[in-house]
């Protein structure tokens, strides 16, 4: 199991749009732990931000700076994953809250198709 979980949270990345954290996937890491944004993107997310294979679009749409971590697997069924808003996505770790937002442009794509963006760092509120 040590393997699977890295021992650092430097290599880790949360995405801005869901919080799901992984290993970014710079070609100077391990090959195992490629399989990650850049190689598969976001489980939740690909549709809307399109990360598999462009490292830029990884770096604008995660982010390294994030406050802890929460794994969740059974999504639709927990209260902590519905409380922090995952509950209809994938299981996996997702970060409880995330600094940073996703870049002007790709907000509005998000408007475009109908998605309101809500930073994960716990500023906005309904």
């Amino acid at each position: 199991m040590s393997s699977i979980i890295p021992p650092d949270k430097k290599q880790l990345r949360a995405c801005l749009l869901c919080s799901l954290i992984k290993v970014p996937g710079f070609a100077n890491q391990d090959p195992i732990k490629q399989e990650q944004f850049l190689k598969s993107g976001c489980d939740n997310c690909e549709s809307l931000l399109g990360m598999r294979g462009v490292l830029d679009r990884v770096l604008d749409c995660t982010s390294q700076h994030f406050d802890g971590m929460i794994a969740v697997m059974q999504p639709s069924e927990s209260w902590v994953a519905r409380w922090q808003r995952v509950d209809k996505f994938e299981k996996g770790i997702y970060a409880v809250s995330v600094q940073g937002t996703l870049p002007e442009d790709i907000e509005e794509e998000l408007e475009a198709k109908g998605i309101r963006y809500r930073p994960r760092d716990g500023s906005a509120r309904d």
